[in-house]
């Protein structure tokens, strides 16, 4: 469902979940559907129906509710007065939240029962934060086109009501498409709502983590949830030398003086976002800490598994989850064996259990929240000294294991270092030897070390590389990714990555691949404008240039011909979205022609991989000589 709120028209379409089956009201001077709204809305309770949106719970389902609670009045206006009235209550309902200010009906306050695929996916939060119309790219959707009519224009002809509809009908068929790419996340919370009688329908993964912890502590410390939610600890200045592990040592001065750095350090926990950098560089690979994890890799470059040397992939298993279970770590504020003692079950349980099992995600889902959950300061589990002691002791751990299977195997070869893991290249003869170190590691952390091996790693850097496993399955990270990507990520050009993989695992030539191609969805690259810009299609006709402002979300491709969009500051700065003499066509809405009508610009994208190649390739023979 989904409502188009105009100055003086209202325009409400729903479409069933299960067929193609509508139902499009319009409030206006010329229509007015209003009491068949009403009538639909009571129909809806009765039959306990669902409203399912993008973003209708902060939006739609307030405006629903206001109309339900203010029918009697409203019935006795005309079309014109109510729409200007639903109007109203829309801006201020988006006032309100623009100022973030509580909305005025919570989700438990509204009549008819909601599914928000926005909430569920998190795509209210910063890090993921996506519009309608940036799934819609995602999704490869037929039309991205805005509104194309000003909530602010009078409408004054049927018309203009017929193109808000077919507007309308287009954004609720996108919403049905994300409802339906959603539909085992939605059984899922289906599941733990029926099994713990909480609404979690629109609930975010760190949602359901923090609803679902605060249930079973409330069980296991008889503390009622109300209380555990008012709880937090706050901190003062943080010395970290007081949270480093008595078992973390090193033995040479270069790996030493990371310890020491985080010693001397003192951490205000109003004031973490580049509180702290260091750099290590050993063996040609320069590692870099800070407060939440460590990053490196070697040179950009091709490595290969030979008769003389492996490639292994050592992760640890559920780190920083583990790292709070096994040194017994709590927020200050929730007693220790009860937190401790369910994080710990929460692990063990998921371990019984097959991955098949949705319950197996749910643990996962809690393990893997609860540490972010520590560092929040609107979660019950806030601690921001647990967060540091988790992220701070995890990389020094890590930074042990590195130490020791550099030291102890001479000619290792260290490629990359993240987060929980790190891939080294060894001798083939001492594989034993690694995983004695490995072992040894373990049993000093109480950690446990998943291993894998590699014939070959394709790397860019730390975050974007290409892994084939020994089992010749594939791993793509970063801007190589092109397959089941989450939707909020870009997925612009994905030709471009497929032609990378492709000449990399299949020996594809690069050309092959792109001109082969007849997916116009696969050239499309995305932009969308941040406050204070906008885009414009600039074309040159009998050589005057003409200007066309577009919408805040532009879908388009490389062509020739074409023109140039650009992105405008109301500053009055002028960048374009593709520099050079490359022009693109925008394709907010997709028409299907023959293929060479498209007029795709094939250098653009071959030149664009050749780059990413370059950036590979070019130090392949150097990184080969320092190898060996």
């Amino acid at each position: 469902m989904d409502y188009e709120t105009l100055s003086n028209c209202f325009v409400a379409v729903f479409i069933d979940y299960k067929s193609d089956n509508k139902e499009v009201f319009v409030i206006h001077s010329l229509q007015n559907d209003f009491q068949k709204f009403l009538e639909f809305l009571h129909r809806n309770i009765n039959q306990n129906e669902w409203h399912i949106s993008f973003n209708g719970l902060a939006f739609d389902a307030q405006i629903t509710q206001y109309i339900l609670e203010n029918q009697e009045y409203l019935l006795s206006l005309s079309g014109q007065a109510i729409a200007q009235w639903i109007y109203a209550k829309a801006q201020d309902t988006i006032e309100r939240k623009n100022l973030g200010e509580f909305l005025e009906f919570r989700e438990k306050d509204i009549s008819i029962k909601q599914i928000d695929v926005f909430k569920l996916n998190h795509w209210d939060n910063r890090a993921k934060s996506s519009s309608l119309k940036w799934i819609q790219f995602s999704m490869d959707w037929y039309n991205l086109q805005d509104m194309p009519i000003s909530h602010t224009t009078m409408i004054l002809r049927k018309d203009q009501i017929l193109e808000i509809i077919s507007y309308c009908i287009n954004d609720v068929k996108s919403t049905k498409q994300i409802m339906q790419l959603s539909a085992d996340q939605i059984r899922l919370r289906k599941t733990l709502t029926d099994e713990y009688d909480i609404n979690l329908y629109s609930a975010s993964e760190p949602r359901i983590s923090k609803e679902l912890f605060l249930h079973f502590l409330s069980k296991a410390t008889g503390y009622s949830k109300w209380d555990l939610k008012s709880s937090r600890t706050k901190r003062g200045d943080i010395k970290v030398k007081n949270l480093i592990l008595p078992y973390v040592k090193f033995d040479t001065p270069e790996f030493d003086s990371i310890r020491q750095k985080f010693e001397s350090l003192v951490i205000n926990p109003e004031e973490t976002k580049n509180a702290f950098h260091y750099s290590l560089t050993h063996k040609l690979v320069t590692t870099d800490f800070g407060l939440g994890g460590l990053h490196g890799a070697r040179r950009s470059g091709i490595y290969e598994e030979d008769e003389n040397m492996l490639i292994m992939s050592s992760d640890v298993v559920s780190f920083y989850p583990n790292l709070a279970i096994v040194n017994k770590w709590a927020p200050a504020h929730i007693p220790k064996d009860a937190f401790c003692n369910q994080y710990e079950w929460f692990f063990k349980e998921r371990k019984k259990i097959p991955k098949s099992d949705p319950r197996n995600y749910v643990y996962k889902i809690i393990l893997n929240s609860t540490y972010g959950l520590s560092n929040d300061k609107n979660a019950f589990l806030y601690d921001p000294q647990l967060t540091m002691s988790i992220t701070i002791n995890g990389q020094l751990s890590l930074l042990m294991l590195y130490e020791m299977i550099s030291t102890r195997i001479p000619s290792s070869v260290p490629l990359m270092q993240n987060t929980d893991g790190l891939e080294m290249m060894i001798p083939v003869n001492d594989k034993e030897l690694y995983l004695e170190i490995c072992e040894e590691w373990e049993k000093i952390t109480k950690l446990q070390l998943e291993h894998d091996t590699y014939k070959k790693v394709i790397l860019a850097d730390v975050n974007n590389y290409i892994g084939v496993f020994s089992n010749g399955k594939t791993k793509c990270k970063g801007r190589f990714e092109f397959e089941n990507l989450m939707l909020h990520k870009n997925k612009s050009f994905l030709i471009i990555r497929k032609a990378i993989y492709n000449y990399f695992i299949n020996n594809t030539p690069i050309e092959e691949t792109v001109r082969n191609s007849r997916n116009i969805f696969d050239f499309c690259g995305a932009v969308k404008a941040k406050r204070g810009w906008h885009f414009t299609e600039t074309c040159f006709i009998n050589n005057e240039r003409v200007d066309n402002v577009l919408q805040k979300t532009v879908r388009y491709y490389v062509s020739k011909p074409g023109c140039k969009i650009l992105k405008n500051h109301n500053d009055g700065r002028e960048i374009q979205v593709e520099a050079g003499r490359w022009l693109q066509t925008v394709y907010n809405k997709h028409e299907e022609i023959p293929w060479d009508e498209y007029n795709i610009d094939y250098q653009f994208y071959i030149q664009k991989v050749n780059k990413e190649l370059e950036n590979i390739l070019h130090t392949m023979e150097d990184s080969q000589l320092k190898l060996f």
